[in-house]
């Protein structure tokens, strides 16, 4: 089959068309997560549009400046306009991309694993080990996300019970895991997205969660320790 098209693509991009496509939808999807809760907190369009870019390229640029290459973004102005139209749609489409928990799930799931993808590649593509690109894959998917956080006054969810962060580094070994076996990297990366997809969908079923710490209480215990032994 004749995939000179396809050749031409890689070459226009710089890379395989499958992941700069990957790479887009993960700035959309990162955008929408990042404006639909600008949204619920009634930020006006320039402000929404900060939060969204934040969200979907906070953590890409942190893993390019410690890869200390350039921020992926600043030599392709089609990221910063992809955000701009994931904050059209909200306006337009309004409830569809807002309402629900499910759609919460869907966008923001999207999002950090597509990025789990990109980060991975990226930094095997640099010649770091395996477990530095696991590290730069997570860094890559929540760190945008816990900017759009601390910017709009919540606890970032990666500090949460929930789990998020490690979903993401289950489906960078299994796209690891994958690779090594000599797999396609595609179907590596169809693989991982998955994976993050179910584990995610399977704790918030089952309402699984990393256990949390009770500092809090043994602190209030110890109080009251002292305040009878005062009294």
């Amino acid at each position: 089959m004749n995939l000179a098209w396809y050749d031409t693509l890689s070459e226009l991009f710089g890379q395989d068309p499958f992941f700069t496509l990957l790479e887009w939808a993960g700035t959309f999807a990162g955008a929408i997560s990042g404006v639909r809760l600008a949204s619920v907190k009634r930020f006006d369009w320039f402000g929404a549009y900060v939060i969204g870019l934040v969200t979907a390229l906070g953590g890409g640029t942190l893993r390019d400046i410690m890869l200390n290459i350039e921020p992926f973004w600043m030599a392709n102005p089609s990221y910063v306009v992809t955000a701009f139209v994931a904050l059209i749609c909200i306006s337009v489409f309004g409830r569809r991309f807002i309402d629900g928990q499910v759609t919460w799930y869907l966008w923001d799931t999207l999002s950090i694993s597509f990025f789990m993808v990109i980060g991975l590649e990226k930094t095997l593509a640099t010649s770091h080990t395996w477990w530095c690109a696991i590290f730069m894959g997570v860094i890559t998917s929540v760190f945008g996300g816990v900017m759009r956080d601390v910017l709009i006054n919540e606890v970032p969810l990666i500090f949460r019970k929930e789990i998020y962060a490690l979903a993401c580094a289950a489906g960078g070994v299994i796209y690891l895991l994958l690779n090594n076996a000599e797999v396609d990297s595609r179907v590596s990366a169809t693989a991982c997205v998955l994976s993050i997809f179910i584990i995610r969908a399977v704790a918030i079923r089952y309402k699984l969660g990393v256990p949390v710490l009770s500092g809090r209480n043994h602190f209030a215990h110890r109080q009251k320790k002292v305040e009878k032994v005062k009294g």
